[in-house]
């Protein structure tokens, strides 16, 4: 039958009734997740700019010891000089042991024995005479000016001028051999004369005491 008065039609319910059969959606934890995920964006892009400076590489500024590394090769290690020959003769340690003259260097495409060089030459005739048994090998060194061939020959006849120097202190010569090391493995740079100098220079190779 028709509601002529309309009466109950129209008007909004007080409130909405769920079945049982009904689902709430739980928006929760999709919100915990976004939240979530905000917060992550956020730290990374905090990550990413530290006010324009990080990830930057610092700059390095070179120290005066690698300035001279990139021009002047350096012995792989520091030799004793020739002061410490006696006490490693009397010693145990193992053979052979390179040493170098403190003093003794040569002019430029000279191979001669200065005279101010030969006291410390009679220190070593002198080391040598107390242990007779005692071998040893000079190698004489040039800088790296000139040929290669030219300085191999100038090393080895530095070396053969301090052989000849340590005999006539009155070394037996078969106790001395002699080799070139020419203009490889300086321990200065060749760009200065100071550096050249240190590199016109001798060694002493302990090889039986």
């Amino acid at each position: 039958m028709a509601n002529p008065d309309h009466k109950g039609e129209g008007a909004p319910p007080s409130h909405i009734h769920i079945g049982k059969g009904e689902k709430k959606t739980n928006w929760l934890p999709w919100l915990l997740l976004a939240l979530g995920l905000l917060a992550l964006l956020f730290a990374l892009s905090r990550c990413d700019r530290d006010d324009g400076v990080t990830n930057v590489a610092p700059t390095i500024v070179p120290t005066d010891e690698a300035l001279v590394s990139e021009t002047a090769p350096a012995a792989e290690a520091v030799l004793p000089g020739t002061a410490g020959v006696g006490a490693y003769l009397a010693g145990m340690e193992a053979l052979p042991r390179t040493f170098v003259f403190e003093k003794l260097n040569f002019d430029t495409a000279r191979s001669e024995v200065r005279p101010a060089d030969r006291a410390e030459l009679a220190e070593i005739s002198a080391t040598l005479k107390q242990h007779p048994n005692a071998r040893i090998r000079v190698i004489g060194y040039a800088d790296a000016r000139g040929t290669g061939a030219a300085n191999a020959a100038l090393g080895k006849a530095r070396a053969d001028s301090v052989k000849a120097s340590l005999v006539a202190t009155g070394i037996d010569a078969a106790r001395i051999d002699t080799a070139s090391g020419g203009e490889t493995n300086p321990v200065d740079t060749n760009a200065t004369a100071s550096g050249q100098a240190e590199n016109r220079r001798t060694e002493l190779v302990v090889l039986q005491r």
